[in-house]
Parts: C-alpha cells; structure tokens; sequence
C-alpha cells in the first residue's frame, strides 16, 4: 500500500522539490501541494493521508499552530529553513525535521524512519481463515516494554484517543500509544470498517445503524460525515429502502 502524502509550504520551489523527491520512490504518493495550513486542513478532511510535509513559518497559521488544531493528525515532516523551531516540534512528537534545502538522501532518511514508526507499536498481524470463514489471526500492541496479543475476532471497536488508541473487546479494554489510521490499514477491510476519523468497528458486532450511527451491544457510534457515503455503501443501506 503506497504512502499517501501532501506537501504544504507557501514556497512554490520547496513544493516543487519534495515534489521531485516523491516521484523517485515507487511507494510514495504526493496526493496533494498546497500552499497554506487552510488548503492542507480541507484536503485532511476529506481523504485519508498518512504523511505531511510541513513547512513552518507560513502566512496566516504556522505549521507549528495547524498541527495543534488537529485532533488526529498524521504523521508529520518538517520542511523548513530554520533552526530554532526544532524543541518545539520534537514537543508535538513530529517524525522528523528537515532543513532546507532538502537533499534526496536526508528525504529518504526520514521516510525510513515513518516505516520505523509504524513497526513500533504494532509488530505483526495474521490472518487465518477456519472452516467457517473467521478471523482467527492476532494483533500485538506494545504497553510500556511489553507486548500484548489481542486475538482479532475479539475485538468489538476501535477508539481514537489523540495520540492513543483504545482497543475495546469483548472482554476487557487495552491502551496503546498509536494512529488510528495504522489499525485501519492493517485490519482486514472485509470484517472491519472506518465509520468516523475516531472509529473503527468490527462488521460482525453491529447490532443495528441508520445512516447517522451504529449501535453495537447498546453502544452508540457516530458516523462521520466524511465516511458516511461508503460506510452505508458498505452496510447497503440503500438496499433496505
């Protein structure tokens, strides 16, 4: 599954180089360059990005300022000719900091280290079908210097918690430090669904929805506005009609 990424500076240049980067690597795709934090903030709203390269000082909202306005950002580069921002950013838990100009070699570096990132909550998930067709694979999440295995069948939902998750199951409730949007990645498309940018559900759980929100065992959902048309695609809801 490729990188999806944007690029935001007020600098048509510094775009137009991780622009150039981008378009070496196979697996990376730039899905959009703005030139302002308010045309990033629309473009995050409405598709799914996991990676931002951010420039710093910008007219109107700086990059420091836009990521402190998001609930649930992204992972996050920053691309910037100044050296003085680099506690602040470190504080907000960025990926990295790149100084302009930004050669392909220290652009590559800090793709390696969003990949390192993914690895280190989530080790590994698999999936293995019994008889009757259900997911018997496991999830490990790391919790202080120890790993948890969570089978994937167990879980009922999935809970966005800024830069936690919370893994509701049908038994107990676990916390990890994590993006949402990895579990999104890694769980099977066919038994879990993303309802809402705070929300991952398990299909089998559903105990009834309308086109504003799911119920599972008395538990109510909401579905975001971004992710109603496919999730009622998904639960056909219009062949109910």
């Amino acid at each position: 599954m490729k990188i999806r990424c944007i690029a935001v500076d007020d600098e048509p240049l510094a775009l137009r180089v991780i622009e150039s980067h981008i378009e070496k690597m196979q697996d990376i795709e730039l899905v959009a360059k703005c030139s302002n934090a308010i045309e990033a903030f629309a473009v995050l709203k409405n598709k799914k990005i996991d990676l931002v390269f951010l420039d710093i000082q910008m007219p109107e909202l700086t990059g420091l300022d836009f990521i402190k306005t998001l609930q649930n950002p992204p992972h996050v580069i920053f691309t910037t000719a100044y050296r003085n921002y680099a506690i602040d950013a470190f504080d907000l838990d960025v990926l990295d900091y790149l100084l302009k100009p930004i050669s392909f070699e220290r652009f590559l570096k800090s793709i390696n280290k969003f990949y390192n990132r993914k690895k280190e909550s989530i080790i590994s998930i698999k999936e293995n079908a019994n008889s009757d067709q259900e997911i018997s694979g496991f999830i490990n999440i790391k919790k202080g210097k120890s790993m948890i295995k969570i089978l994937v069948n167990k879980i009922i939902y999935i809970e966005s918690l800024k830069d936690y998750v919370k893994i509701h199951t049908k038994e107990q409730t676990f916390v990890t430090k994590q993006q949402i949007g990895v579990f999104e990645e890694i769980l099977p498309e066919e038994k879990f669904l993303r309802v809402h940018k705070s929300f991952i559900i398990s299909l089998d759980s559903i105990t009834s929805f309308s086109p504003s929100k799911v119920e599972i065992d008395k538990i109510i959902l909401p579905i975001g506005r971004t992710y109603k048309s496919l999730v009622l695609k998904k639960l056909n809801y219009g062949s109910y009609l």
